[in-house]
């Protein structure tokens, strides 16, 4: 069963950019993300009674995974679903992002003392290079430019958080551990609201669906998944399987958003695919 773990991620955090669209069509971003957050971390709370994990630890471990998730479910996602909300596709916002993989070889060397070779270079130079194919010169007229902005954000944030937890991934049990970075994005989200945005959520039955792919398949499933296989794995090892995302996201974007690509997006997207793995393979 955790052979297929991999799998499993790539199909469930794949899709979340999918339910992503619905939800923003009913609300503000920051508004779902709080609300979002907020029942997973009341879940990850009940989880953890259940199992009777010791959920008041030190401070220094609750600020640790705070952080982790005001970097993963704050910035991150954040940032996903902000340009989104502005007119980024949702494919090329996947493929942004999912660039994690080679910035995570290129700082663990430094940060965590793993080697970085020749070849994991190669593999950042090609991704770069799919990556400018499918944005061209679209930026500030099909791609929106706070959009960019914001998956960029998003891209460091991202990065910097898997490397984090890495550091991080003994500490905790996983639920216990999954529930303070939830609070955290709740806290985070709840802060822009308070300071920068109107809170808005329609409850349609599509907003709620799509929520409810995101809560329970998402963060509860995928994200519990990636955790694992970090605690499990090297921060290298663990983000190879993120090459696939791209591919899967723009394929799902395609069957269920209607999202059309040209040639040579596709042609970025293959040769960025191709550079992660190349960085990222053993």
């Amino acid at each position: 069963m955790v052979k297929i773990f991999p799998f499993i991620f790539i199909l469930l955090w794949s899709s979340a950019f999918i339910t992503t669209k619905p939800i923003i069509d009913y609300s503000e971003p920051f508004s779902a993300l709080s609300f979002r957050f907020g029942i997973v971390a009341l879940g990850f709370f009940l989880f953890s009674l259940y199992s009777k994990q010791k959920i008041l630890v030190k401070k220094k471990y609750f600020f640790e995974s705070f952080f982790s998730g005001v970097l993963f479910h704050g910035f991150y996602l954040g940032g996903v679903f902000f340009s989104i909300s502005v007119g980024m596709p949702t494919s090329i916002a996947a493929l942004i992002v999912t660039l994690q993989p080679i910035l995570t070889n290129a700082l663990s060397g430094p940060i965590l003392k793993e080697k970085v070779t020749l070849k994991q270079w190669i593999g950042v130079l090609l991704g770069f290079i799919g990556a400018a194919l499918v944005l061209g010169f679209d930026i500030g007229k099909e791609i929106p430019v706070n959009g960019f902005i914001a998956t960029i954000i998003a891209l460091l944030a991202i990065t910097f958080s898997t490397i984090w937890q890495k550091k991080l991934s003994n500490n905790l049990p996983l639920s216990v551990s999954n529930m303070n970075q939830a609070f955290g994005g709740c806290i985070f989200h709840l802060f822009i609201i308070l300071i920068f945005v109107d809170p808005y959520i329609n409850f349609s039955k599509n907003f709620l669906i799509a929520m409810s792919h995101q809560i329970f398949l998402v963060s509860f499933g995928a994200f519990t998944i990636l955790m694992y296989l970090i605690k499990k794995n090297s921060a290298s090892k663990t983000v190879s399987i993120f090459f696939l995302i791209p591919s899967t996201s723009a394929f799902m974007a395609w069957l269920f958003l209607g999202e059309k690509l040209n040639s040579l997006d596709l042609a970025g997207f293959l040769i960025a695919s191709m550079g992660v793995y190349i960085a990222t393979r053993d």
